[in-house]
């Protein structure tokens, strides 16, 4: 049997819809309604709602976040192993809806007990939930590597993935605060926990439409199943999965340290919080549009690869211009935000597209296709990225003598400029120099191409 037999539902070689494409970036958004709140309310809410005092809250993210992304690999080589009707990696979507709903309204209620209990609550709920989201995102995001074989496809695929997470993020941001300050009606706890039923509902309402309109098509014969330890002893084999991981850890860190002083930078070295506030604003509508532009600046450079090393090379010459743009410029700072988010935003879909390319490499390489555990480390890199970057940013404005609503020192309006621009444009000059022992070209993309459709035809044949 070859592919031109098989129906647009098991054609690996067929162009994904429109109607997949939305259904897949729905997947985004879902996830993204409450990554979002956990990146901008998650610690208000619990040091001011909830009741937890910081230094136990820091301990408690300390820990579920450390979990979480040794999590990741764990729940990649499930998935991996699942095999339903349905597929390997959309039964989890389906699987997980109700428990992501019913723990992200658990994790924002607000028990009267003990301040120990309320601890062990906030630990059982936000150590659950953090699980879920990794067992409903881990096949999400694996399942890209298996909707199609053609590598043009997957870097659309992931173009609109992220511009689901970019209007998630930009949504639950907006929409949060409202919902809180009309259904509470004053009463600040049953507020957040009668947005989060409606955020909820929203998110699994999203994730059953990514189940519904996506196919896995991309399927291989094997003669066994690869043990995990084997699986492991292949990745470390795997030369571009390798370099894509670092490649990931490293634009992470360099966009999270600029991310988490950007607000400080704002407050204390402009005197305007509010401009702050608008960039990001601003930066969210830019970095929907750039990511749709992801395919058109790949075609137009000539591979994925040149493509990631030329946009850390432009982001970097970006970053080193804002270390020079005055304080009191708006205009000027504006301009240079929209143009950090329209080379900046297209990387995260490369990224995506590229450890999709690695997963077929391993597949045709080694014999054996280990999308969910690839996927999942390419998640993982991104959280330890997440981790890292913010700590590290942190322990420079702690070591230049940081103070919260004071006056800051020199030493402190230096440390918040730096972090906003030349910091963050080393990472970026690394970043492009470790893609470039990426092999993975326009010419090896094409070749893998062609024998995942072979291999996939004889598995149905």
């Amino acid at each position: 049997m070859n592919t031109s037999t098989l129906s647009p539902q098991t054609d690996p070689t067929m162009k994904i819809g429109w109607s997949e494409k939305l259904g897949y970036a729905a997947g985004d958004m879902a996830s993204c309604l409450y990554f979002g709140i956990f990146m901008n309310f998650l610690a208000i809410f619990y040091t001011d709602v909830f009741g937890i005092a910081p230094a136990a809250l820091g301990t408690m993210l300390l820990f579920v976040r450390t979990w979480d992304w040794i999590n990741d690999p764990i729940m990649g080589a499930i998935a991996d192993r699942t095999e339903t009707k349905m597929g390997k990696f959309r039964p989890w979507i389906l699987w997980m809806i109700v428990p992501y709903m019913v723990f992200g309204v658990l994790t924002f209620t607000t028990v009267d007990w003990s301040p120990t209990m309320k601890l062990v609550y906030a630990y059982f709920t936000y150590t659950t939930l953090m699980m879920i989201y990794t067992a409903i995102n881990v096949p999400y995001g694996a399942l890209m590597g298996v909707m199609t074989a053609k590598s043009e496809e997957r870097t659309v695929l992931a173009a609109y993935r992220f511009v689901g997470a970019n209007a998630g993020i930009f949504a639950v941001t907006l929409m949060l605060p409202y919902l809180v300050k009309v259904i509470g009606r004053g009463d600040v706890r049953f507020g957040y926990s009668g947005a989060m039923v409606i955020i909820a509902l929203l998110a699994g309402g999203l994730f059953f439409f990514t189940f519904k309109t996506c196919h896995e098509r991309v399927r291989q014969v094997e003669q066994k199943q690869e043990s995990f330890r084997e699986e492991l002893k292949q990745l470390a084999r795997n030369g571009p999965w390798l370099m894509v991981i670092a490649i990931s850890v490293l634009t992470v860190m360099g966009q999270a340290i600029r991310a988490t002083t950007t607000l400080h930078y704002f407050k204390y070295n402009v005197g305007n919080e509010a401009w702050g506030t608008s960039l990001l604003l601003y930066n969210s509508v830019m970095a929907v549009i750039a990511v749709l532009l992801s395919k058109s600046i790949c075609s137009l450079i000539g591979c994925k690869r040149r493509a990631y090393v030329i946009l850390n090379l432009l982001f970097a010459a970006l970053l080193v211009w804002f270390y020079f743009i005055p304080v009191t410029s708006f205009p000027l700072m504006l301009a240079n935000q929209l143009l950090i988010a329209l080379v900046a935003a297209p990387m995260m879909p490369l990224f995506w597209s590229m450890i999709a390319d690695t997963a077929d490499y391993g597949a045709v390489k080694f014999g054996h296709r280990s999308t969910g555990v690839i996927f999942s480390a390419g998640t993982a890199s991104q959280k330890i990225g997440w981790t890292v970057g913010p700590a590290v940013a942190l322990m420079f404005l702690g070591g230049a003598g940081y103070v919260a609503n004071a006056e800051q020192t020199p030493a402190t309006l230096n440390i918040l400029r730096l972090e906003m621009s030349l910091i963050p444009a080393v990472f970026a000059v690394l970043t492009a120099i470790v893609t470039c022992f990426y092999k993975i070209d326009r010419k090896m993309e094409l070749e893998l191409e062609a024998a995942i459709s072979q291999q996939t035809a004889a598995a149905k044949a």
